[in-house]
């Protein structure tokens, strides 16, 4: 399976489906970055950049038309965390866009008697659920209709299927948390096609007694991956001249991440025997507007976005301080024990989480997006944070390649 890949990132798509033997043969990625990172990883293929002169090179034989195309077209128009401009803001335009290039690529393969191309598309729920209907005017560009379609209860639900006179469409709602990473990662994976034989739906649903079957979320009562395997990282404190200070040792290991035994991945290791919770904080902090709940919950990471860095608390692991009155200690060594006695007493360290750690919860390998970066040896970890909370959960697109690949064997 050869596929072509817009709005590339850092290339997730790859990472997920090359254990599958598929080839990229093209991508698309304008930013500086994720540019360098798709150099770094794939200097063999090309890099396209803007995707809207797309569909002119595609009908023109200049650039392949091949048997998947995928894209994650910008959420910042849809996201509740963004202004949701929706189809008036450029970005969210690309998702049209989008569709130009996949009727592109059918045109050129359908003139060459080839199958035409499994198309696959994700971005936020809020896509859903715009005032202007931009999920519905997505979906009609794909299925070759002339107006937008609507949703039959008003407002577009979770997961279903459009069957029109270009493609058959199904799409789901799927949550990362349950393909083995510790990240509540809710996206709308969109799968069509015109291909002979091929049900999309077959694809994004499960159904009792189908050939092949794979349950991609877990029933109810069952564990959801966890930020620990056994417990979280020891923590120290101390005082230096310039204050107070709290480390946390990890313990790195370099089959952490995309490698998922056991059907979870854990993100953060260590050495200590007993168990420990870690409490994952999310890096828009404790606000009345907060979208995900309280601003902390236990285990599980909230949706890594480009804007926030989300931390991590954990119990501190060290002997237990009290502060003394030794007549023969300096009323300034008195001060600083009692100082570390109050920091113990809290009885939690707070950090943000590592570019690692980010990797970890997509499902990335370690140090994927740390690459020599405008020559420096390695990245800062700003850029590696918001290309990571730009891409795509690896496992659940592993997941869904593996169902298109059982489908057109």
């Amino acid at each position: 399976m050869r596929f072509g890949s817009v709005c590339s990132g850092i290339e997730a798509a790859s990472v997920a489906w090359h254990p599958l033997g598929w080839q990229a043969a093209w991508l698309s990625e304008i930013e500086p970055f994720p540019s360098a990172v798709l150099a770094h990883h794939y200097p063999d293929v090309p890099n396209l950049g803007d995707m809207t002169a797309l569909p002119e090179r595609i009908r023109s034989g200049e650039v392949e038309s091949p048997d998947l195309f995928c894209g994650g077209t910008p959420c910042q128009a849809f996201s509740v965390a963004g202004l949701r401009k929706s189809l008036d803001d450029d970005r969210g335009n690309l998702s049209l866009t989008f569709c130009e290039i996949a009727d592109a690529i059918d045109d050129v393969r359908r003139a060459a008697r080839q199958q035409p191309a499994i198309i696959f598309w994700e971005n936020v729920p809020g896509v859903l659920n715009t005032k202007d209907n931009a999920f519905g005017c997505f979906l009609a560009g794909l299925a070759g209709e002339s107006l937008p379609l609507l949703p039959a209860g008003g407002r577009w639900t979770n997961a279903g299927c459009v069957l029109g006179p270009q493609r058959a469409i199904a799409w789901r709602v799927l949550d990362a948390q349950h393909f083995g990473v510790a990240q509540r990662r809710r996206r709308v994976f969109v799968v069509a096609s015109a291909r002979d034989g091929f049900n999309p739906a077959e694809i994004l649903f499960e159904f009792q007694g189908v050939r092949r079957d794979t349950a991609p979320s877990r029933e109810a009562g069952e564990v959801t991956p966890t930020l620990t395997k056994e417990c979280t990282g020891v923590s120290r404190t101390g005082h230096n001249e310039d204050g107070w200070y709290v480390t946390t040792l990890l313990e790195m290991h370099d089959t952490v991440g995309a490698e998922i035994t056991e059907g979870y991945a854990p993100t953060l290791t260590c050495v200590h025997e007993a168990p420990i919770a870690a409490y994952a904080l999310q890096g828009a902090g404790h606000t009345s507007q907060n979208s995900q709940g309280s601003g902390w919950n236990e285990e599980v990471s909230f949706t890594l976005n480009c804007m926030d860095v989300h931390g991590v608390a954990q119990p501190m692991v060290a002997p237990t301080l009290t502060a003394t009155n030794d007549p023969s200690r300096s009323p300034q060594s008195t001060e600083v024990t009692n100082q570390v006695a109050a920091v113990h007493a809290a009885s939690m360290a707070v950090r943000r989480l590592t570019p690692v750690e980010c990797e970890r919860l997509q499902g990335f390998p370690d140090n994927y997006t740390n690459i020599p970066w405008r020559k420096a040896s390695e990245s800062p970890d700003g850029p590696r944070y918001k290309a990571l909370g730009n891409s795509w959960a690896v496992p659940v697109v592993r997941w869904i390649g593996q169902r298109i690949q059982e489908s057109v064997k």
